[in-house]
């Protein structure tokens, strides 16, 4: 009676793993290029949800200020403390973050600000000159990277 052999040999187990392999190499890269294109999606899309209680705070006499916005930090910016408004004398102004906290390494200090023009006209500028890994990519199709 013979005996058929059951399972895989030496070389085939080796090609399965240098397959895996590739397939690792290729597919990690990418997955961490769609954590970060998310993070600053998000961060983009947080700060702009703060853009209306700036125009009525604007309209009134009280003031802009992290507490008259209603501002909650995220865990993707850094200094939860600092002012994220700032006026100017003509009415233009901007609303800016710092990524930080639980952001990517990639995203760690790039800037995040929605400008006022005296018009009442907003655009979102990313400063990303913190970040030398920064590819373009990353940016939300409605910002400005400089």
């Amino acid at each position: 009676m013979q005996q058929s052999n059951k399972g895989f040999t030496l070389i085939e187990l080796m090609i399965e793993v240098a397959i895996v392999g590739i397939l690792a190499a290729v597919s990690i890269p990418l997955y961490q290029g769609y954590v970060v294109k998310t993070q600053m999606s998000r961060a983009v899309s947080e700060l702009g949800a703060y853009r209306s209680g700036f125009e009525s705070n604007l309209s009134g006499n009280s003031g802009v200020n992290n507490q008259s916005l209603g501002y909650s930090p995220s865990n993707l910016t850094g200094d939860p403390v600092a002012e994220i408004a700032t006026i100017n004398a003509d009415g233009s102004g901007h609303l800016e973050v710092t990524m930080g906290g639980k952001a990517h390494p990639i995203l760690v200090n790039v800037i995040v600000r929605h400008e006022r023009t005296v018009t009442g006209n907003w655009t979102c500028v990313i400063d990303k000159s913190a970040s030398a890994q920064w590819r373009d990519i990353f940016s939300p199709g409605n910002c400005t990277v400089i």
